[in-house]
């Protein structure tokens, strides 16, 4: 196996085949066997495939010598990250919009509930962001990293919660988790926490669009340290309600107004007044006669 750099949690990440075919590999060290039991788990929930979430594969337990290993084997793709991709990509609005549709896509279907013979709960991501993106082959995002989803099944009004006290990566916490006020016993609660990330996505994502695109930055890159505390983000974004500063070039564009429109519905203060990850899709494929059809192959 070849190890890769990757920074999406504390596991280690390799590219390997399997049965012949290019796999990724999360290792996690036995102390963590909660988080790969969780994740694991997840993975596993009934009708949990869809094009736009990371494939998982197998699941086993190796003796690593020193200490046992759990692994994690999932699709492979060699593009890396969403984060990897802006880093080094620029991008025109077709690229753009197939980038935050396919993301959008995909946060949609976590987010619903599919009922019948076999039931597929609603699922909360809880940790949405660029490193926790992949990009195919052919330029459509996929969703990985589950291992701190919310799970409910509405048939016994079950919410299943991981169980340890993780709740995602500081700077892209919605306002209610920073200042611990959301309802842990509403899925609804995590659902919008969720919205919240997927704006600050597709503001990383529009950075990089159009004649003249910006560095990819990080949000909230020039109002908090670039390791920010606790109560740096609760300062920014609760106290004094900020939001990612907005290019004037983007009033210029027709489709990055429509963007921009979007990304302040999701990143609303009010979780109630966001939109939902199916109203973001429908949005973005609105765009289609002013850039042409982006989601063909």
């Amino acid at each position: 196996m070849k190890k890769f750099d990757d920074q999406r949690c504390c596991a280690t990440r390799f590219a390997g085949l399997f049965k012949g075919e290019n796999v990724a590999v999360k290792i996690f060290a036995s102390t963590d066997e909660q988080s790969w039991l969780r994740e694991m788990e997840v993975y596993k929930t009934t009708m949990l495939r869809h094009e736009n979430l990371l494939g998982f594969i197998a699941a086993d337990n190796k003796d690593g010598g020193m200490a046992l290993q759990l692994w994690l084997i999932t699709d492979y793709h060699k593009k890396g990250s969403l984060f990897d991709l802006l880093m080094s990509t620029t991008l025109d609005l077709r690229l753009m919009a197939r980038l935050a549709r396919s993301l959008a896509n995909g946060l949609a279907f976590l987010h619903s509930e599919i009922c019948g013979t076999s039931d597929k709960p609603a699922v909360a991501h809880r940790d949405l962001k660029t490193r926790n993106v992949l990009v195919r082959s052919d330029n459509t995002c996929v969703i990985a990293d589950l291992g701190l989803a919310v799970r409910y099944f509405a048939k016994t009004q079950e919410l299943d919660i991981p169980h340890n006290k993780k709740t995602g990566t500081l700077r892209y916490l919605a306002p209610e988790v920073l200042s611990d006020t959301l309802n842990p016993n509403h899925f609804d609660s995590y659902r919008r926490a969720d919205i919240y990330s997927l704006g600050l996505i597709l503001w990383e994502i529009c950075r990089r669009a159009g004649d003249k695109p910006d560095p990819c930055e990080l949000p909230y890159y020039d109002q908090v340290p670039a390791e920010p505390t606790l109560d740096d983000m609760l300062r920014c974004v609760v106290l004094e309600n900020q939001r990612p500063p907005l290019p004037s070039r983007w009033k210029d564009s027709p489709p990055l107004v429509t963007m921009t429109k979007l990304m302040r519905e999701c990143w609303m203060p009010n979780p109630s007044a966001r939109l939902t990850a199916l109203r973001v899709r429908k949005t973005i494929d609105d765009l289609a006669p002013l850039i042409g059809d982006f989601m063909a192959p």
